[in-house]
């Protein structure tokens, strides 16, 4: 925590941090669950297009180690370091976030190849 910052500004950089990493996490929810609605419907270019959105998002995760970039920049911020220390989720949502994101994002991705491969043939 930065030792030249008040505990109000310090509070502060850190609601910001963590409203913004909500918003952009339900951004990216929003895309993840859009996408195999978006198959069933037959919209298979908008499911790529988020797929491709997605794919970046997971790619920057990778890159940082399993973390979103927000993670260490609010971890300046506050010494908690509960699993939703750094966006406003609750614990067990913050903790298995990945694995259920993951999932459907997977599915997604297979029920917009699969639907778009049946439509073809």
């Amino acid at each position: 925590m930065a030792s030249s910052d008040s505990a109000p500004a310090t509070a502060t950089r850190l609601v910001m941090i963590k409203s913004f990493h909500t918003l952009i996490w339900t951004f990216f929810v929003g895309c993840i669950i859009a996408i195999p609605v978006l198959a069933w419907i037959g919209q298979y270019v908008y499911a790529a297009a988020l797929i491709a959105i997605v794919s970046i998002e997971v790619l920057v995760i990778l890159l940082n180690d399993g973390h979103c970039p927000l993670t260490p920049v609010a971890a300046r911020y506050t010494s908690d370091r509960r699993d939703n220390f750094d966006i406003y989720l609750p614990v067990w949502l913050a903790r298995n976030n990945k694995v259920i994101f993951g999932t459907i994002f997977v599915c997604g991705v297979l029920m917009t190849v699969l639907f778009r491969t049946m439509r073809r043939g």
